[in-house]
């Protein structure tokens, strides 16, 4: 993993930075839709919407470094806020997801893992930045956090997606409440994504012990 110190624009009003300010918008609202369904006790379509509307604000993480490229339009901004965006739907997610009991008993580790490494890396980006040191973002990364956005994906289609399963032919025979084949899918897909976590965790800890030995 290699250091970054190359200074850019800000461009707040650029495109790039307008997805991801969508995206950082869409948090409490697919927060607030999963807690209507769950503490509330809304209808499943609240998950439905909460879905389309976190498979929107994933599909900007791909977008917005897209644009940022071909129009040129890489920025500080977009630097800080992008991975923050990330972290924020992602953390918000499992949260939601634990309060709600998709994700329970030894599935919650994954979820600690994943958020335990999002806070320890903020930690590790915020004392290089004192070196001006940014540590850039390798493509195993990039695939770790499009990995957690499909586990939480189909977390978040939960109930609502195993009977939509079940009602296709698709569920388990004799599966008890709650292990849907949707449900299933994703809590899989979230121990998988837990193990990546790990391993590009463990990448930016060693470089940035390199620092820090170096400093």
């Amino acid at each position: 993993m290699k250091a970054d110190t190359t200074i850019m624009p800000a461009r707040p009003l650029g495109l790039a930075n307008l997805l991801t300010y969508g995206r950082i918008a869409a948090v409490p609202v697919v927060v607030g839709l999963m807690y209507w369904h769950s503490i509330l006790e809304g209808g499943l379509w609240l998950r439905w919407m909460a879905l389309f509307v976190f498979v929107v604000a994933g599909v900007t993480d791909f977008f917005d470094g897209y644009v940022a490229r071909v129009w040129s339009q890489q920025s500080s901004l977009g630097r800080m806020l992008d991975p923050i965006a990330d972290k924020l739907l992602v953390a918000s997610s499992l949260l939601m997801l634990a309060v709600d009991e998709t994700i329970k008993g030894p599935s919650l580790l994954a979820a600690v893992i994943i958020l335990c490494r999002e806070i320890l890396v903020s930690g590790m980006r915020e004392y290089l930045a004192e070196l001006r040191v940014r540590l850039q973002v390798t493509q195993l990364a990039k695939w770790k956090t499009t990995l957690q956005l499909v586990a939480i994906g189909f977390l978040i289609a939960g109930d609502a997606g195993d009977r939509a399963a079940t009602a296709l032919g698709l569920g388990i025979p004799g599966a008890a409440e709650g292990a849907g084949t949707v449900t299933l899918i994703g809590i899989t897909l979230l121990w998988l994504s837990a193990m990546l976590t790990l391993y590009t965790g463990w990448d930016y800890m060693r470089a940035g012990l390199h620092h820090l030995v170096d400093e």
